[in-house]
């Protein structure tokens, strides 16, 4: 019995200690987690999606473009050579706008990271955040709002391939459909110069009939087609997430700004409760004097 009385003692320390080191280990995980800027987060994966989306999908889809204008409505290749440079222009600048909004993302996300913490580290003690890091985060919201407008922009324009790919494929669906009833296919007809893509006198310019059914069940119209969809709605997710990001920079230039108003309070009570103090002490050091 006397043997048993220590062993049962120590093991009843190393679950206390095993406890101990649950508890520890449980309250800096929620310390952690409570320190993630979530709507940073959630707005750096929508932009991280949408950015992808648009980049990797219109840059697929004006390679089949070219790849379509080249087999069928320009046989000439000195008639499609602007629009060959243009669209490899188009590509370099998918390019930068991937490697930039990578980037500016991952910024913002730090920026989360540290205007949650410096919040948090305002209210809970004496620090205070720096007029260098509210103009950052002046600086970032302005910088978001243009670059909202730009991709604002940026979507505007990736809806007009997928409006003439739309009309093409209505054109061609309105010859296969049976209650239709068109007796002469070969009068419908596309004819894509009138967009400007490629000049009046290319050859042949325009698809009729048969031909411009061949040209709808072609895997570069289709898949041409679908990207560009993907791409319009991956430049709406990009909206999105920039406007989302706006109203996490304002918020929490908000917040800093209650924070120093909140400290400035403070302090200026401090100071009124000190000189109190201070005035009591030396009626109370006066009228001890004048009893004595």
């Amino acid at each position: 019995m006397d043997g048993t009385k220590p062993a049962m003692e120590a093991n009843a320390e190393e679950t206390q200690d095993e406890g101990q080191e649950t508890k520890g280990c449980f309250e800096c995980c929620i310390k952690c987690l409570g320190g993630v800027p979530y709507a940073s987060l959630v707005a750096t994966i929508l932009c991280f999606s949408g950015v992808a989306l648009f980049s990797g999908c219109g840059h697929v889809a004006l390679t089949g473009t070219l790849t379509m204008v080249e087999n069928h409505f320009s046989k000439i290749t000195s008639d499609h050579a602007t629009l060959a440079t243009v669209i490899q222009i188009f590509q370099y600048i998918i390019y930068g706008i991937a490697s930039f909004f990578f980037v500016y993302a991952i910024i913002l996300l730090a920026e989360g990271f540290y205007t949650t913490s410096a919040i948090k580290k305002e209210l809970q003690s004496d620090f205070k955040t720096t007029v260098c890091g509210r103009c950052i985060t002046a600086f970032f919201m302005f910088l978001t709002y243009v670059l909202a407008l730009i991709f604002l922009t940026i979507f505007g324009f990736t809806a007009i391939p997928v409006f003439l790919f739309f009309n093409m494929w209505s054109t061609c669906a309105a010859m296969r459909n049976p209650d239709a009833n068109v007796t002469s296919p070969d009068s419908i007809c596309v004819d894509v110069r009138q967009y400007g893509i490629i000049p009046w006198n290319a050859t042949p310019g325009v698809a009729c009939g048969a031909t411009l059914g061949e040209i709808c069940n072609t895997s570069e119209f289709y898949l041409s087609y679908h990207l560009y969809i993907v791409a319009l709605a991956g430049a709406g997710a990009t909206i999105i997430a920039l406007i989302h990001y706006l109203m996490i920079l304002a918020a929490n230039w908000a917040y800093l700004k209650s924070a120093i108003s909140t400290h400035e309070y403070q302090d200026i009570k401090t100071k009124d409760d000190q000189d109190l103090e201070a005035e009591a002490r030396s009626k109370e050091g006066q009228n001890s004097s004048s009893y004595s």
